[in-house]
């Protein structure tokens, strides 16, 4: 043989035993290993399987004994020993699997092998072997808790050790006068290992369904929140740009009310001037970004001039507590039944608070007749000296609500609202059954404003009135 073909030869020899090599590490890294892997416990009768399995493991214990004690003549010593590893087996399994499949399979090679002993001796006659009907029970219920439990490959490895020895055992080294049972044994060992691994299956697809079903939810909901932001802050930018708009007129004006204005007083009111343009060009650029993702129609439902339950049309003004009336009347025309209460001395506020009070009665009312229908409504607005309070309560419903697909998103929005005033909002069951919201909604946060040093504090609302 030439030299090359002798390297090659060597080369694939060496292949071959690492390929082994590997395959026994895996089998000894996945069938070696007292791992501990408890059965979970059943959600609705908790103890039931466990006390199923014990009862089997009674069960194989008592039938592998007296199946080698009476019919293969095994020493009763010896029987009771076979027997009570083979139901142990079972217990074990609950909690170690690996470990309680390589007892039982101990067990039934042990018992096997004496029991050949005795068919070839003559002290037994016509038995069912290797595999008695108690320790297939038994290894049957050892497997199947082994397969829902370890990953597919790790149980048809332990599937092929058991077909292999059973082959062994029955057709190499074979016996006289028994039943043999080893096409059976195989036959119903791999449809527990079938239906086990199906059943695994189906849980863990259950389980990742589940995982998926709640990552779904949380997503949905944090991207309602992002939406409901983007909306505001659409809104808002009109406020803000007013008020750009104000101190850039303002700054361009005041010169000419001052007699002979020092070029310091021009050169600061320019910078101001030019200041407030500046903001105003990048508060109108974020604009056209944010309403880039959300096109230039009105909110879906919107009803005429583009009021909506939730909005209007884009470039319609914000809307205050002006329009609070036109808004009550197409609620009435759409069916509900409103009453409105408004007490305390109307004051100048920011548009900011007159537009969050406007979007927080707007989409109370749209709850009520989506959620409440045949309900009244009571719109009841309380003007402080350093505040609003706005609180929307409805009766209970008179008929079944239709289906909604809302998922609470419309008091998401009202929290944002108030939240981003430094206000407070509350929601929830009124004592009567229905449904009632309140808000209080302050002219200044409490962070942008204290009060002078022995001021009396306007009186806000208590809990009972709104508060939180």
């Amino acid at each position: 043989m030439s030299r090359v073909g002798r390297v090659t030869e060597t080369g694939i020899q060496h292949m071959v035993v690492g390929r082994v090599r590997r395959g026994l590490r895996v089998l000894r890294e996945d069938l070696c290993t007292l791992r501990a892997d408890p059965l979970p416990p059943s959600l609705w009768l908790r103890w039931l399987p466990h006390g199923l399995l014990c009862l089997v493991a009674f069960g194989v214990t008592l039938g592998a004994t007296a199946q080698l004690g009476d019919n293969g003549g095994v020493g009763a010593q010896l029987a009771f020993l076979i027997g009570l590893a083979q139901g142990a087996a079972v217990v074990c399994a609950m909690w170690r699997p690996l470990p309680a499949w390589w007892l039982s399979t101990i067990a039934m090679v042990v018992g096997a092998l004496e029991v050949r002993r005795q068919l070839l001796a003559g002290g037994a006659h016509d038995f069912a072997w290797p595999w008695s009907a108690a320790a297939l029970i038994g290894h049957m219920a050892v497997l199947l808790l082994l397969t829902l439990r370890v990953r597919t490959r790790v149980s048809v490895e332990a599937l092929a050790l058991n077909l292999l020895l059973t082959y062994v055992i029955e057709g190499l080294l074979g016996a006289a006068d028994f039943q043999p049972t080893g096409l059976l044994a195989v036959i119903l060992l791999t449809v527990v290992v079938v239906l086990g691994s199906a059943l695994r299956g189906r849980r863990e697809a259950k389980a990742q369904l589940v995982e998926q079903t709640s990552l779904t939810a949380e997503e949905r909901a944090r991207r309602t929140l992002l939406e409901e932001r983007s909306r505001i802050a659409r809104e808002l930018h009109d406020v803000v740009a007013h008020h750009m708009s104000v101190i850039s007129i303002q700054a361009q004006v005041a010169p000419h009310l001052v007699e002979n204005p020092s070029d310091e007083l021009k050169e600061n009111l320019e910078g101001i001037r030019e200041n407030a343009l500046e903001a105003l060009t990048e508060l109108r650029r974020v604009l056209g970004v944010l309403r880039s993702e959300h096109p230039d129609t009105a909110d879906p439902g919107a009803g005429p001039g583009g009021d909506s339950g939730t909005g209007t049309a884009p470039h319609t003004p914000q809307p205050t507590l002006d329009r609070l009336d036109a808004l009550v009347e197409n609620t009435r025309a759409a069916g509900l039944s409103v009453r409105v209460d408004v007490a305390g001395e109307r004051l100048p506020r920011p548009p900011g608070v007159e537009l969050s009070a406007y979007r927080i009665v707007q989409e109370a009312l749209s709850n009520v007749l989506r959620h409440a229908p045949g309900a009244t409504a009571t719109v009841r607005l309380v003007h402080h000296r350093h505040g609003v309070d706005v609180r929307i309560t409805n009766s209970p419903s008179t008929r079944a609500a239709p289906f909604s697909r809302g998922a609470g998103h419309g008091l998401l929005g009202m929290r944002e609202r108030a939240a981003m005033l430094g206000g407070t909002l509350r929601a929830g069951p009124a004592p009567d059954g229905g449904f009632e919201v309140a808000a209080y909604l302050p002219t200044s946060p409490p962070w942008a404003e204290a009060p002078a040093p022995g001021a009396t504090p306007d009186t806000a609302p208590d809990s009972k009135d709104g508060s939180v």
